[in-house]
């Protein structure tokens, strides 16, 4: 039992501890339970339920008014950091078991994490992998429901993790996770910054505060720790302000550790520079050279030889539903991308406008997330609608709203001048397949915002659906 962060201690902690749940309804006999406060409803509000299934401790914000017998509460005003403390003793601290790299970011998060996880199986390691699109441990596959677990499931993963012999382990860190101090704990032995723009202001309320999580994950960084920083984002040298770690900076277009240059590129690849050498890649576009960039650098901190480095990252691939490309028989290109926020939407396209030699119509079907943040919704109609020649909005996991009015309010955002470019078909399908008919040799019709996801929220209920299995029947109908 750890005592940082505790105020008041009621009962015996000197008890042994069967298991630790944030749900009551998972409660066992001899749990721990942690009634913390969530985004919905107060944790606090179901330690009577918690005890009834067999819970002998408490964390909690406050007592209880009916104290048990033989139950101990620990009382503290950061419950969070304890539970996250508990968990990783209750786990055997499995991250001083191993090296956890920890990637934050708007965008790239998950193609940093999965190209360090295949260049380091390359090279031999036993890895891990905690992400977006699913949850590694060697060669053994789960799938993931948060981008960055909760604390409880992710000491266990981590455990794991270390039973499976891993030596490295890769992991997004979102800007929930480090408020919610679900990495709280947890020894990282390098941390990396992608970039920042537009997203999650339904949670965090303003950009500054958005900005500010991701900066405490660096702050919490140590001496023996290296945070790598990509300075031609405007917020990557603020990201290493207070941090106590090793500083490293990556860059496209100013003077960095680290120093790449995007040579040319099409849809095939991309031929690139990084410190004085070429390389091929068969990623492609900017967004690509910078997430190749931070992964190379990562290795070179890991002490990988720069020649290995190099000839390692050729062999790399683009993670599911990344820019994952598609061609017809009459030569209609279908890209599908996990293109969510503004930032990536608009890197997306400006990369095909820019590897677009056939000069063909760019047809962009999008849609925004329900129970998101809604500030989003209008930038991302105008970015579609400004780098497109013609677009499709229409729905994505509209979730519990109504997808229509989610719509409604991508199309606010688009310029009068260019309402006659913008369709509305609600139905994902119908927009991927009317994208298709529409399309022409030469065209290529980008389908964005689910990338890797095969299902659909709708009202509650998830149904299959994968954006790329669709637009390859779609495609493949053309030349039918």
């Amino acid at each position: 039992m750890t005592t940082d962060f505790v105020q008041k201690i009621v009962g015996d902690t000197d008890i042994p501890v069967a298991g630790l749940s944030l749900d009551s309804r998972q409660i066992g006999q001899g749990f721990l339970f942690a009634a913390l406060a969530g985004t919905n409803t107060d944790g606090g509000k179901f330690i009577s339920m918690a005890i009834e299934q067999g819970a002998t401790a408490i964390i909690c914000h406050e007592l209880p008014k009916s104290i048990k017998e033989n139950i101990v509460y620990i009382v503290s005003e950061f419950p969070a950091k304890v539970l996250a403390k508990c968990a990783a003793n209750f786990y055997n601290k499995p991250t001083e078991k191993l090296d956890l790299i920890g990637v934050t970011g708007t965008n790239g998060k998950t193609t940093v994490t999965s190209l360090l996880y295949q260049f380091f199986q390359k090279l031999g390691y036993k890895c891990g992998l905690i992400s977006t699109i699913g949850i590694w441990i060697n060669d053994t596959k789960t799938e993931a429901t948060h981008t960055t677990p909760d604390c409880i499931t992710l000491n266990k993963i981590l455990d794991e993790m270390v039973d499976a012999d891993c030596e490295i382990v890769f992991m997004e860190v979102s800007s929930h996770a480090v408020v919610q101090d679900r990495i709280f704990g947890l020894n990282f032995k390098g941390g990396i910054f992608t970039n920042l723009s537009h997203d999650h202001l339904d949670y965090h309320g303003t950009f500054e505060n958005y900005r500010d999580a991701k900066k405490l994950f660096f702050d919490g960084l140590d001496l023996e720790a290296f945070a790598i920083t990509n300075v031609d984002d405007r917020n990557g040298k603020f990201m290493l302000q207070n941090s106590k770690a090793a500083r490293v900076t990556y860059a496209l277009e100013n003077a960095a550790d680290f120093k790449g240059k995007i040579i040319e590129y099409d849809l095939a690849g991309m031929q690139l520079e990084l410190d004085g050498e070429e390389i091929f890649t068969t990623l492609t576009g900017k967004f690509n050279a910078y997430n190749l960039l931070a992964a190379y650098a990562c290795a070179r901190m890991l002490d990988v030889p720069e020649e290995k480095a190099l000839t390692t990252l050729t062999a790399l691939h683009a993670p599911e539903g990344r820019f994952s490309c598609i061609r017809s028989k009459d030569r209609v290109t279908g890209i599908v991308d996990y293109a969510h926020t503004p930032d990536a939407l608009k890197n997306v396209l400006e990369s095909i406008t820019d590897i677009n030699m056939s000069g063909g119509n760019i047809i962009t079907v999008v849609g925004c997330g329900g129970n998101r943040d809604k500030t989003k919704r209008p930038i991302m109609g105008k970015i579609a609608a400004e780098l497109s020649q013609r677009v499709i909005l229409t729905s994505d996991n509209p979730r519990n709203e109504s997808a229509e009015a989610i719509i409604h309010e991508m199309e606010v955002g688009v310029p009068i001048h260019l309402k006659k470019v913008v369709l509305n078909i609600t139905d994902r399908r119908q927009a991927i397949k009317t994208a298709c008919t529409m399309a022409g040799s030469g065209d290529i019709v980008l389908v964005a915002g689910k990338g890797h996801e095969k299902y659909q929220d709708i009202n509650g209920v998830k149904t299959h659906f994968d954006d790329k299995e669709v637009l390859a029947e779609y495609l493949n109908e053309r030349a039918a």
